[in-house]
């Protein structure tokens, strides 16, 4: 028998797809066994590859690792996999290719959409708002009756949120080290959040995309968010108060969103790696990815997102943010940006706390992301 590990991340959307549909796997490869390992959602945005793939075989992994990897040779370019029949939403493909390289296969598509409490919105007898400046009205229309807005900002989620924003405002940040950040887009865009949270509870700065979502759920005082990475499995019917999922509400609309998701990937460690080839290749296709979407997963295959019964499943949330998904902006992903992204998240979500004025701000992050190329540089 043949022993694969995994590493996934904690959540019943990144788990249970790939437990669950394990025995379609065994019944045409009885001979090897995989076990999946999981991980907090903070470890699963930071811990580098490179660890990971000293002890696991398959890795669940996300795209701005992209540049790290393909320059640490932590994993096995998958250039020669078998993928002419698999149509994946928007850009997530593209995502994963680097280098002249594809280092995973897309498993899960995310991207920063819209979401509300359906029953929230019929008692204030309103709709969900299409764009930032709709939200705030919203806003302002329901403060006196005790609602409020939502949104999460700890960390990596704030800078995300600009970075939406800027794309949305068709000012997306800069994909290269030449000359300096956009420092008016930089501070519109924040000007933008910090307008939003003045109808949001203090907890925002407190909260990642999961708790954002719990709280929602779990407390009658939060309507709507504009910009969070959508967990669909929140729109089905076994949650109690499942939530709504609706385009990003950006400046001009869906447009811009910072996509997310998830891929999988091969370790260069692996000394199986034909068994682990044969999972990566039923973890592609169409059936398998239908499977995901039937054990609370998000898959990334198109047509997962087009199957009005997968659809009806998840409270019409594939169907109700497809256009979002289809216009979504890939972050940079060069060998330095991962510390980058970790220290820009800090310094926004600083500057919402009030703790660094604007100016700070634009100097401390544009210096980081010129010294995220010099560390690639020296790398």
């Amino acid at each position: 028998m043949i022993r694969l590990r995994g590493m996934t991340w904690g959540h019943r959307r990144a788990i249970d797809p790939l437990v669950k549909t394990l025995p379609m796997f065994l019944a045409r490869h009885p001979d090897i066994a995989i076990g999946w390992d999981a991980r907090p959602l903070a470890g699963f945005e930071f811990t580098p590859i490179e660890v990971l793939a000293r002890s696991h075989d398959l890795i669940i992994l996300d795209h701005p690792f992209m540049g790290s990897v393909a320059a640490s040779g932590a994993l096995v370019p998958l250039d020669g996999l078998e993928l002419a029949d698999c149509e994946f939403i928007g850009p997530s493909l593209a995502s994963y290719q680097m280098g002249g390289h594809l280092w995973a296969v897309p498993v899960d598509a995310a991207t920063q959409v819209a979401v509300s409490r359906p029953d929230l919105l019929a008692s204030a007898r309103a709709e969900a708002p299409r764009d930032w400046q709709g939200a705030l009205d919203l806003g302002a229309r329901v403060a006196a009756h005790g609602l409020k807005l939502a949104i999460g900002l700890r960390g990596v989620h704030a800078l995300m949120t600009v970075f939406s924003l800027m794309a949305g405002a068709g000012r997306p940040w800069a994909a290269s080290p030449d000359g300096d950040i956009d420092r008016d887009a930089v501070m519109a865009a924040a000007g933008q959040i910090r307008a939003l949270m003045a109808y949001c509870p203090p907890e925002v700065l407190d909260w990642n995309s999961i708790e954002l979502h719990d709280a929602m759920a779990a407390r009658d005082d939060l309507l709507f968010c504009p910009a969070v990475y959508g967990f669909y499995t929140y729109a089905e019917a076994d949650q109690r108060r499942p939530l709504s999922f609706h385009d990003f509400a950006g400046p001009a609309g869906p447009a811009g969103s910072t996509i997310g998701g998830t891929g999988l990937a091969l370790s260069a460690h692996c000394t199986e790696p034909g068994a682990a080839l044969a999972y990566l290749r039923f973890a592609a296709e169409l059936a398998t990815q239908r499977g995901f979407a039937h054990h609370h997963g998000q898959p990334a295959h198109a047509a997962i997102w087009r199957d009005s019964a997968i659809d009806a499943d998840f409270g019409g949330a594939f169907g109700a943010t497809v256009a979002t998904l289809g216009h979504a902006w890939v972050r940079p992903r060069h060998a330095g940006y991962l510390g980058f992204q970790e220290l820009g998240g800090d310094l926004v979500e600083a500057h919402l706390r009030g703790t660094i004025d604007g100016r700070m701000l634009c100097d401390r992050i544009s210096d980081a992301w010129l010294e995220s190329f010099l560390r690639k540089a020296c790398d």
